[in-house]
């Protein structure tokens, strides 16, 4: 996952090196949540299972085996993802890269690790604009509602 330059100074100089052994040496060139193998097309469904041609067998959103097959609805939505590992901090502490604070995630698993953090970050992006909004452009005006 490429990393904004406004955020580069925040990684050390050798984080390409750090990042490729927490992933391929590690992890195994798979995601350590769910199993998915880094830069192959892999069939999923989009709720988390995913078909792992190497044991013949549908995973679940953790890598363990579904323990419910697909129904036929299911299969009528199949989608192909090829899958990129990327090194993700545990603690969303960008300076902390302590080997215990790193993990290789999918991008799924990236997201739904990611996802109270983002939250907390859109609430506050918000909350700071509206104030703005409120400190130089007044009040906002009042939505025209249809009843």
């Amino acid at each position: 996952m490429p990393i904004r330059p406004e955020h580069r100074f925040f990684y050390p100089i050798d984080w390409s090196q750090l990042s490729r052994e927490i992933r391929f040496r590690r992890a195994g060139g798979a995601c350590e949540v769910c199993g998915q193998p880094h830069r192959q097309r892999i069939y999923h469904l989009g709720d988390g299972r995913w078909w792992d041609p190497s044991i013949g067998a549908w995973r679940d959103g953790r890598g363990r085996s579904s323990r419910t097959l697909p129904t036929i609805e299911d299969l009528g939505v199949i989608k192909t993802t090829r899958v990129v590992l990327a090194a993700a901090h545990r603690d969303h502490d960008t300076a902390n890269h302590s080997d215990r604070n790193l993990a290789a995630f999918c991008q799924r698993c990236h997201m739904n690790h990611d996802r109270p953090e983002h939250r907390r970050r859109r609430w506050r992006t918000l909350f700071r604009r509206k104030v703005m909004g409120d400190l130089f452009r007044g009040p906002y005006p009042i939505a025209n509602r249809s009843s």
